[in-house]
């Protein structure tokens, strides 16, 4: 009989954990962003704040409005298909989010999944080109004469080198389970020096 009472006590206990864990849970969000007004730490609830009667809407701190970089599209094929971007170049704010298109088409009489491969130029701005979506991050299955566009979106980043004015942006799009392509080579001139003509 002592252990049944001990069991609903220990089990009211339990309860009464449960449902102030339940309000503790509920309460964080009104909680949280009383906090973040107060101190001003949550530069996005800047947004949720009526200024004039208007709402505010936090400039994006991020983009470079000193500085333009021109980036131009290539798209290069290993295969009977046609690959290319929707327009050739344009011109970006660094922090700036951009979205293109490539366009292809599979104009061979079969089936064929294929991938693609991104290269830049200059090789440094690799580093601060940020693709947000791409489709050479996945395969993709195409039927005879099936068209298909695909977004890049990208951000350059403002660290990139002020150096830097123009960035290609290259894709070689291979089919998968074919020859994967080979890295470009430098073709090296030999030097003959004077002394060995005489």
């Amino acid at each position: 009989m002592a252990n049944l009472s001990a069991n609903r006590r220990m089990l009211g206990k339990l309860a009464v954990i449960t449902v102030g864990m339940f309000a503790f849970g509920y309460a964080l969000v009104p909680l949280y962003k009383t906090i973040c007004e107060m101190t001003g730490i949550n530069i996005l609830a800047l947004g949720e704040q009526v200024l004039s009667g208007k709402k505010a809407t936090p400039a994006n701190s991020q983009v470079d409005t000193s500085r333009t970089i021109t980036v131009e599209f290539d798209a290069n094929s290993r295969g009977p298909w046609e690959f290319k971007p929707a327009q050739r170049s344009l011109t970006v704010h660094p922090g700036e989010m951009t979205t293109v298109v490539y366009e292809f088409q599979n104009v061979q009489n079969r089936r064929m999944s294929a991938q693609a491969i991104p290269s830049y130029a200059p090789m440094q701005a690799s580093a601060h080109f940020n693709k947000l979506e791409c489709f050479c991050f996945n395969q993709y299955t195409l039927e005879p004469g099936e068209k298909k566009s695909w977004p890049v979106v990208f951000v350059i980043d403002p660290k990139l080198s002020k150096d830097v004015s123009t960035i290609t942006l290259s894709y070689t799009f291979f089919e998968v389970g074919g020859k994967t392509p080979a890295a470009p080579v430098a073709v090296v001139k030999p030097v003959i020096s004077e002394s060995a003509g005489s």
